[in-house]
């Protein structure tokens, strides 16, 4: 599947715009949820871009950069996923597993690019003490515009030339069944991956009961065919409530500890 000049111009814009979100306007358009859908529409498939970049962010839940360590980069790799999957119509999982090595190339980016501007942070302090601060800003718009030029300009070498290779990669998983396998199980297993990271860190030993209640629930709504589709929303909402009901309980405890040991009008 070929893509206009247009839609080239205009990934190339949102990729500039969202690898500066991710580490400086904070807006959460870097997510693979809403970049995804982004992406999706220019190329003209809102509903694949919202299903691989749904499916994307459960991969990159529990991702986060520790000290100087990146993890793979969500905007390459979300933004590669879609491509793949509407530019070479390939199954959501095998897009997701063809896009992991551009997501890894995105961490590399990051890293060199924090190292190379790292010795810039000696020439800041310099521009403070003098009381420099507009050349203080054109540092950060420096780097700022040097990370989303990178960040466009691999996903835009990667949109034109997925696009060329979409009939060669047909081909080879024509000839080839169990490349598309793999990529399958391996993209398939990534979003497990983000919730094993997102547990190991927020998962204490008092949540454990929910985590094994939640689980069960999805499992047997899923099994309902009229239900399947909305399981995971309807255990959201169960969450939620379980979360409200603890902060109002937490709550009058503390209000009843503030106002004394109780009296005729609790009951006690």
């Amino acid at each position: 599947m070929g893509f206009s000049a247009i839609q080239i111009i205009l990934v190339f814009v949102w990729v500039f715009i969202i690898a500066i979100d991710q580490f400086d306007f904070l807006e959460s358009l870097y997510q693979p949820i809403v970049s995804g859908a982004v992406i999706g529409a220019i190329l003209g498939d809102l509903p694949t871009g919202l299903v691989v970049g749904g499916t994307y962010q459960l991969m990159t839940i529990g991702n986060m950069p520790v000290g100087g360590a990146q993890p793979p980069n969500a905007v390459i790799g979300g933004v590669m996923a879609v491509v793949f999957a509407i530019g070479s119509k390939m199954d959501v999982n095998a897009a997701m597993g063809l896009a992991v090595p551009f997501a890894v190339l995105g961490q590399y980016m990051v890293t060199l690019l924090f190292t190379v501007m790292s010795p810039m942070m000696s020439v800041a302090d310099k521009m403070a003490e003098k009381g420099d601060h507009k050349g203080i800003v054109r540092l950060n718009w420096l780097a700022m515009g040097a990370l989303g030029l990178l960040f466009a300009i691999v996903c835009t070498i990667g949109l034109v030339g997925g696009s060329a290779m979409g009939e060669a990669l047909t081909a080879l998983f024509d000839k080839a069944p169990w490349i598309m396998t793999g990529l399958g199980a391996a993209g398939g297993m990534m979003r497990f991956v983000g919730f094993a990271v997102l547990l190991r860190i927020m998962l204490s030993n008092e949540h454990w009961g929910i985590y094994f209640a939640g689980f069960t629930l999805a499992t047997i709504i899923g099994y309902i065919p009229a239900l399947s589709g909305s399981a995971l929303l309807l255990v959201a909402f169960v969450g939620i409530a379980l979360a409200l009901n603890d902060f109002q309980t937490n709550v009058a405890i503390r209000n009843a500890g503030a106002n004394g040991n109780g009296g005729d009008d609790d009951g006690i």
